[in-house]
C-alpha cells in the first residue's frame, strides 16, 4: 500500500479502473432475468445448442451440432459464451442455461470494455506520456455509451477490444518489424473478424503500417524518381513478406475461429448479404425505418455528443482528433514546424504511430458513417480512440495550465470543478439501473390493475407485455410494419374493435411510422399515411382509447430530481434497458 500511494499515476489508474469496473457491473442483471435485448437473446439461443461433433467427419458437415447456424457476427463470441457458461455451470447450473447464461455475456462484455481502458492507457501513454494515458482512460471508464453496451452481450465491446488490440499491435509492429510482431497483427485481426466481419476496416491501418515510410517519400518529393524509386524494391519486399505473415496469420486464426465460414459457406454468404443491407436501404427491414432519411454524419455525431459521451467530454474528443490532426500535418517530420507535444527524440516514429490512428478514426467513421443505417452500436470501435484524442486536447489546454496554478485551493477546485462535470452524465444514466425496469414495471402493473380474461393488443417485432402471465389474457398483434392497403386496415380494425387495452412497449413503431406518411416522396408501398392518422387518434383520444398508464426511466442528475429525457436519441440507446411504456383503455 505504501508503494502505491508513493506511487502515484498507479494508484491513479487502480482507481480509474475500480470506477470502471463499478460503472459496468452495476446493475447488470438490469432486465431481472428476463433476457429484454434482442442481440443478446439471438446469440444465447444460438449459443446454447452448440455442442463437439460426435465424431471428425460431423465436424467438416454443416449440419454438425458446432455449427451454430448463425452468421449475423462472428462465431467466436459464440463459442466464448457457450465455454465460459460450461465453465461457471460447475458453480451453477443455471448459467449453461437461458435463464442466466446472459448474464455471463454481460460479464464478458464488461470484462472486454474493461480491457479496451486499459489498452487506451498503454496506448495513450506509449504515444504520449502517462498523464495523457490516465486522462484518456478515465475519458473512457466515464463514457456512458460504453458502459451502457457492457450492460449487453451483443459482440460489440468484443469487437471494440479486438480492433483497439490490433491497432495497439500495429504501432509495436512499427516499431519492430518482426515476424512475432506481424503474427501477433495477424492473430489480433483474425479475432477481430470473427467477432464481427465489420473489423475487415483494419484492412487500411495494417497497409497503411508497412507502407508508410514509402508514402511519405513518395508524397514528399513526387516529381523526383530519382530520389524515391531506389526506396521501392526494399518497401516492396517489406510489402510482400510482412502482408503475407500478417495475411496468413489473419485467414488462419479466423478459420479457426469460424470454421463454418467455410464449410457451411452458402449460409455464411446468405446471411452476410443479407445483412448488408443495412449498408445501403434503410428499407432493409422493419426495424431500420428509423433510419429514413438520415444525415450521414451529422447524426452520428448527434448521437456521440448528445448522448454517448455527453456534450463535455465529446467537446474534448471532437477537438482532440482535429486538434491532432492538425498538428500531424504541421509538425510532420521534415516540416518546418514542431509543436511541444509531439516532439520527443523519437519524434518520426511517434508521429507515423499517431497517424496511424487517425488514419483508422477517419477512414472508420466516414465509412460507417455514411451507412443507411445508425445504430450507436456502429460507432463503439471510436469511443476509445476519441477518448484518447480527448485526453491529449485537454492535457493539453486545460490539465497543464492548471498545474501551473500556484495557489493549491484554486487547482484543487479547478480540478474539483472539472471531474464533477464529467461524472454527472455517466452517474445520470446509471439511475436507470437503480429502480426496476420499465417493462418490468409496466408488467407489473397490467397484472395487477388489468382483469384476467381481457384482450390486450401489442406490436409486432417489439416484446410483448406483460412479460409473465400472458396467458391470463387473450393477446392481439397488430401488424403495423405491414405495408398500408385496405386488407391490413380491415384486419387491424377488426382487432381493435374487441380490443380492450392498447400496449406500446416501445417508441419503435409510432417514431418512425408517423414520419412515413408523404407518399409522393417515399418509394411505393413504404408509406404509412393510414398508419401515421392511427397514431395520431390513438395518442389524441380519437380512437376511442385514453392512456391509463405511462412508464418512463429517463437518466437523472444525481442528487436532483431532474430527468435527462432522451427520447430523442436514438432508438437503440432507449428501447432496451429504459424504454418508455404506454397502456391505453378502451373508453
Amino acid at each position: 500500500m505504501i508503494t502505491l500511494i508513493k506511487n502515484k499515476p498507479i494508484l491513479y489508474f487502480l482507481l480509474v479502473l475500480l470506477l470502471a469496473v463499478f460503472l459496468r457491473f452495476y446493475g447488470i442483471n438490469w432486465d431481472g432475468g428476463c433476457c429484454m435485448h434482442p442481440d443478446e437473446r439471438a446469440i444465447v439461443m444460438f449459443s446454447l445448442p452448440i455442442n463437439f461433433p460426435a465424431n471428425f467427419a460431423d465436424f467438416f458437415s454443416p449440419s454438425s451440432s458446432l455449427n451454430p447456424h448463425f452468421f449475423n457476427y462472428g462465431n467466436f463470441p459464440l463459442y466464448l459464451l457457450k465455454g465460459v457458461g460450461s465453465i461457471l455451470s460447475n458453480v451453477d447450473p443455471l448459467y449453461l442455461s437461458y435463464q442466466k447464461i446472459n448474464l455471463v455475456g454481460r460479464a464478458i462484455s464488461a470484462t472486454a470494455d474493461i480491457g479496451t481502458l486499459i489498452l487506451i492507457f498503454l496506448l495513450a501513454k506509449k504515444l504520449f506520456n502517462q498523464t495523457i494515458g490516465l486522462l484518456s482512460s478515465f475519458f473512457y471508464s466515464v463514457s456512458v455509451f460504453p458502459i451502457q453496451v457492457s450492460h449487453f452481450y451483443a459482440v460489440d465491446t468484443l469487437l471494440t477490444f479486438f480492433i483497439i488490440l490490433t491497432l495497439y499491435q500495429l504501432t509495436r509492429f512499427y516499431e519492430n518489424t518482426s515476424i512475432k510482431n506481424a503474427l501477433l497483427t495477424g492473430v489480433f485481426f483474425g479475432f477481430s473478424l470473427a467477432t464481427k466481419i465489420s473489423a475487415v476496416h483494419l484492412v487500411i491501418p495494417a497497409l497503411l503500417t508497412i507502407t508508410l515510410d514509402f508514402i511519405l517519400i513518395f508524397i514528399k518529393q513526387p516529381n523526383k524518381p530519382h530520389i524515391w524509386f531506389p526506396h521501392v524494391p526494399r518497401f516492396l519486399k517489406q510489402l510482400i513478406f510482412n502482408g503475407v505473415i500478417i495475411a496468413i496469420s489473419t485467414i488462419v486464426t479466423f478459420v479457426i475461429l469460424q470454421p463454418y465460414t467455410i464449410i457451411d459457406f452458402q449460409e455464411f454468404l446468405r446471411q452476410t448479404q443479407q445483412m448488408s443491407q443495412v449498408t445501403y436501404d434503410a428499407f432493409a427491414f422493419p426495424f431500420t425505418l428509423q433510419y429514413v432519411d438520415k444525415i450521414p454524419y451529422l447524426y452520428e455525431l448527434k448521437n456521440i455528443f448528445l448522448w454517448g459521451q455527453g456534450p463535455i467530454l465529446a467537446a474534448f474528443s471532437f477537438f482532440g482528433l482535429m486538434y491532432i490532426s492538425y498538428f500531424l500535418i504541421y509538425s510532420r517530420p521534415g516540416g518546418r514546424q514542431k509543436h511541444k507535444t509531439f516532439n520527443s527524440s523519437k519524434i518520426n516514429i511517434k508521429w507515423k504511430q499517431k497517424l496511424i490512428l487517425v488514419v483508422f478514426s477517419l477512414t472508420y467513421f466516414f465509412v460507417v458513417g455514411k451507412f443507411a443505417v445508425g445504430f450507436m452500436r456502429y460507432m463503439l470501435p471510436l469511443y476509445p480512440l476519441l477518448c484518447l484524442f480527448g485526453g491529449v486536447f485537454a492535457y493539453s489546454y486545460f490539465i497543464k495550465p492548471v498545474l501551473s496554478l500556484k495557489n493549491r485551493i484554486i487547482k484543487f477546485l479547478v480540478f474539483f470543478l472539472f471531474i464533477i462535470l464529467i461524472l454527472i452524465w455517466p452517474f445520470s444514466f446509471l439511475s436507470i439501473y437503480t429502480k426496476p425496469n420499465t417493462r418490468i414495471q409496466a408488467s407489473d402493473w397490467i397484472n395487477a390493475n388489468i382483469p384476467k380474461g381481457k384482450t390486450l393488443a401489442v406490436e409486432h417485432w417489439d416484446d410483448s407485455l406483460p412479460l409473465s402471465g400472458q396467458g391470463n389474457y387473450k393477446m392481439e398483434v397488430l401488424p403495423l410494419y405491414d405495408p398500408d392497403n385496405p386488407q391490413k386496415w380491415t384486419n387491424i380494425n377488426g382487432q381493435i374493435a374487441t380490443t380492450d387495452y392498447i400496449i406500446l412497449a416501445s417508441n419503435r413503431l409510432y417514431v418512425p411510422l408517423q414520419k412515413l406518411s408523404d407518399c409522393i416522396k417515399l418509394p411505393p408501398g413504404k408509406c404509412y399515411p393510414i398508419t401515421a392518422k392511427y397514431y395520431k387518434d390513438l395518442f389524441s383520444g380519437e380512437l376511442g382509447f385514453e392512456k391509463v398508464a405511462e412508464f418512463t426511466s429517463f437518466p437523472t442528475i444525481p442528487f436532483t430530481n431532474i430527468e435527462i429525457n432522451d427520447q430523442s436519441a436514438d432508438e437503440s440507446f432507449t428501447v432496451y434497458d429504459h424504454p418508455k411504456i404506454m397502456i391505453f383503455k378502451k373508453q
